[in-house]
């Protein structure tokens, strides 16, 4: 992605992230994958549709976007603040394309309750499936 060497640590590329992510479901595609895409960076609608599908290529299951706030001076400006209503429009775009589940709003954060959001729907999905807790 165009922004990824200005916003990411160096040591792992873009591309690198999305090799590693696939070969985690090769190793074992039983495996949940999970990936946050920050927004507000001065990435264009069509980044934004082009990292899902490549996700969704990587065979990524979850996928959650947020705004970036800039935390102190020292770090990257806020280029922009995407609304709400932009945020839904991810959601509803991007969830049917094959995503298990996508969290996407300005204060969804990388773990924002994916955990959580994610059993809650799958088990809304199989009214057989039971919760029991590893005692």
């Amino acid at each position: 992605m165009r922004l990824s060497p200005k916003i990411r640590d160096g040591r792992a590329s873009y591309s690198q992230s999305l090799r590693v992510l696939k070969k985690i479901k090769e190793f074992d595609s039983e495996i949940f994958t999970k990936s946050f895409l920050m927004m507000g960076v001065g990435e264009t609608d069509d980044e934004v549709l082009q990292t899902a599908h490549d996700l969704l290529w990587a065979g990524v299951d979850i996928m959650t976007i947020g705004q970036h706030l800039q935390p102190t001076p020292k770090h990257m400006p806020v280029v922009k603040y995407v609304t709400p209503e932009t945020f839904k429009c991810f959601k509803k775009n991007i969830e049917p394309m094959g995503f298990k589940y996508v969290a996407a709003g300005p204060l969804v954060r990388s773990c924002y309750k994916a955990g959580e959001s994610f059993l809650e729907k799958m088990v809304g999905r199989n009214p057989h499936h039971h919760y029991q807790p590893n005692l």
